[in-house]
């Protein structure tokens, strides 16, 4: 369902940001995000003449990851940006590889590229392209967990309890994983 019909307005700024996740021949997955801010109106920055809806922000970011979501590699780049120093930023997010996505990831990448480390814009794609990352490697995933669960217990899946529609108590929890459903675990009391 849509929004509903919004009061008069004029357009003032537009942030587009595009990720996607792909399987590369190695076994890696290279996860990227580009980021466009624009205006309809030009401006000055301290360093250079931003025309109408030409890109005040324009930057690029690839995670390469493994199946377990551990960070091989970070690359990023800034193509447009306020100021001339901006780009120096992109350098710093190669220390995000060795961190794995989970778990205080937002916590570690604050830590290593953040503040005057990094780029507020780059920074804050890092959420989105965690979830990328997570939504790409789905199936690797699930692909190792059923080869390990032949050899080992199972164990509790990872989405259990991580939002609404994966709650312990929801009804696709009952579908997906009855062992794990909060309904289960109170009958079986």
């Amino acid at each position: 369902m849509p929004l509903s019909p919004p009061a008069a307005r004029q357009p003032l700024h537009r942030r587009l940001i595009d990720m996607h996740g792909y399987a590369r021949e190695d076994g890696l997955f290279d996860i990227e995000g580009h980021l466009v801010d624009t205006k309809p109106h030009g401006f000055e920055t301290l360093d250079r003449s931003v025309g109408p809806d030409e890109p005040l922000h324009g930057m690029w970011i690839r995670l390469t990851v493994d199946d377990e979501l551990l960070i091989h590699a970070c690359e990023a780049s800034t193509d447009f940006s306020p100021y001339a120093i901006c780009p120096a930023a992109a350098a710093n997010f190669g220390r995000l590889a060795g961190l794995r996505i989970g778990a205080g990831f937002n916590r570690a990448v604050q830590e290593r590229v953040g503040g005057t480390l990094g780029c507020t814009h780059l920074r804050e794609m890092m959420a989105q392209l965690a979830t990328v990352a997570f939504q790409t490697t789905y199936d690797a995933r699930q692909a190792r967990r059923q080869a390990e669960a032949k050899t080992s217990p199972a164990r509790r899946p990872a989405l259990v309890d991580t939002c609404l529609a994966y709650a312990e108590g929801s009804d696709v929890v009952a579908r997906h994983w009855p062992d794990y459903a909060a309904s289960r675990h109170r009958a079986a009391e």
